[in-house]
């Protein structure tokens, strides 16, 4: 297991039962305490868990978001080869708002150096894209960044957003089913969300095969609202069907 997997393991295991003692740890996830022990400090500097007498206790509700430093780290290949795709349905020239989150800050990276316009809404989009030195245009937008996720919020970042139109809406989410629709766990992201797909022409949704079975709390659209999905192949070949007789294209990677 990598370290990555191991430590959202940990994450995982520790916020679903409240605590957990190192040695319960260990056996999890076949890694010694001492490692183990490791993780957990990891984690604890994360703000992810809190460090007890033998063992750690989450800080996390079930149904909240991991943090960004935790979830850029996880899945990374699948990731690339997700924004490989978004950036190939993009053509030079188009103007482009890049929803927050890890799978687009990926498509941030295949956007830099390409001639197109881009508004990112995230603190770490923006700074992939104004490194780059070919041409393309940065859009800044106004904002709130949410604390350790550095996604904008915020009426500034919605003014922004009713402001200008757009070609292409990428946009992340933290859940998505054909039933439920696109889903985030925060209540402003949503906004956000929202506003950007209003915004766009078209709207391509960019997510890991496994959001495809989860439901976050806070609605952002129905998947009749978006053009394109771009998965993993692990996504769930039942979903997958469902999204697409929604009339939705997907593409897997």
């Amino acid at each position: 297991m990598g370290n990555a997997d191991r430590l959202r393991q940990i994450a995982d295991a520790v916020r679903e039962a409240g605590s957990l003692s190192v040695g319960e740890l260990a056996g999890l996830t076949g890694a010694s305490e001492m490692t183990v022990r490791r993780d957990l400090e990891a984690l604890a500097a994360q703000g992810v868990l809190e460090r007890v007498r033998g063992g750690a206790r989450s800080l996390l509700l079930r149904g909240e978001e991991p943090p960004f430093s935790l979830r850029v780290r996880e899945g990374v290949e699948v990731k690339e080869r997700i924004a490989a795709s978004v950036a190939s349905l993009i053509a030079d020239g188009e103007t482009v708002v890049l929803d927050s989150g890890t799978t687009c800050l990926a498509v941030a990276r295949e956007l830099r150096g390409r001639r197109v316009s881009v508004m990112p809404l995230s603190l770490q989009s923006v700074h992939i894209l104004a490194e780059s030195t070919g041409s393309t245009t940065l859009l800044v937008p106004g904002g709130r960044p949410r604390p350790g996720e550095g996604a904008l919020t915020g009426p500034l970042t919605l003014s922004s957003l009713t402001a200008l139109r757009f070609d292409t809406a990428v946009i992340g989410c933290c859940g998505l089913t054909a039933g439920q629709g696109l889903t985030a766990y925060d209540l402003d992201d949503a906004a956000v969300k929202q506003a950007a797909i209003n915004s766009a022409g078209r709207v391509v949704a960019a997510t890991e095969g496994g959001k495809l079975s989860r439901t976050a709390h806070a609605f952002v659209a129905p998947v009749t609202a978006l053009h394109t999905l771009v998965t993993d192949a692990s996504a769930p070949r039942d979903e997958i069907e469902a999204i697409r007789a929604a009339g939705t294209d997907v593409m897997t990677v």
